[in-house]
């Protein structure tokens, strides 16, 4: 008895010490000081988007800047369901510079228009009242005149969105085709596809 008893102790103590190592794993999620969690790929910058926006197109991305706040249980949601499908974080990582921005934060931060605010008081300015929101802006800026962001946003994600959706967003900003129609249509336009290829969206 006592033998089974020591085995059991070994193995929990086994089973425990893989928890640590998968933990630990980098391609996992953490929340960080803050109490956000984040991804090793998103954008760090002085955070003057004009520049943030300029760096993106540089690289051959689009733009898009990610809301978030301590203790939300659809950010968590997002960064360990969503972000941790590699289909979805590879597509999103090699297309958009991604700024994350805390909705009660207080770092400086340089508007489109030149304005510096502190990040809680850009996002009354934006109208992001909750999160996560992400909000997706113009290839470049060379139209854009002297506006603020919430002026030059072409779609918001308003909320959590289940993986399949929230790559479709992303999708839909890569593509163009907000310029065309609204998200709804795109979606349908993506499940009428995949149902001829034989493939059933609700998979994901």
């Amino acid at each position: 008895m006592a033998n089974r008893r020591d085995a059991l102790v070994v193995l929990a103590g086994l089973a425990a010490g893989l928890g640590v190592a998968r933990a630990a794993t980098p391609t996992q999620a953490v929340p960080g000081e803050d109490g956000l969690y984040t991804q090793p790929w998103f954008m760090q910058t002085f955070l003057d988007l004009r520049e943030d926006l300029a760096e993106a197109a540089a690289q051959g991305k689009r733009f898009a800047v990610l809301w978030e706040q301590r203790g939300c249980p659809y950010c968590r949601e997002m960064h360990l369901v969503n972000l941790a499908k590699p289909t979805v974080r590879d597509y999103i990582r090699d297309n958009f510079g991604m700024l994350q921005l805390n909705l009660w934060g207080s770092r400086e931060v340089t508007d489109f228009d030149g304005k510096v605010l502190e990040e809680r008081e850009l996002a009354r300015r934006w109208r992001v009242n909750f999160t996560p929101t992400i909000q997706f802006f113009p290839a470049d800026l060379a139209a854009a005149g002297n506006r603020p962001g919430v002026d030059l946003e072409v779609a918001r994600m308003p909320g959590y969105f289940k993986p399949f959706h929230f790559l479709s967003m992303f999708e839909f900003v890569r593509s163009g085709a907000y310029a065309e129609g609204n998200f709804q249509r795109f979606l349908q336009d993506k499940f009428a596809e995949l149902k001829a290829k034989g493939v059933d969206p609700a998979v994901w």
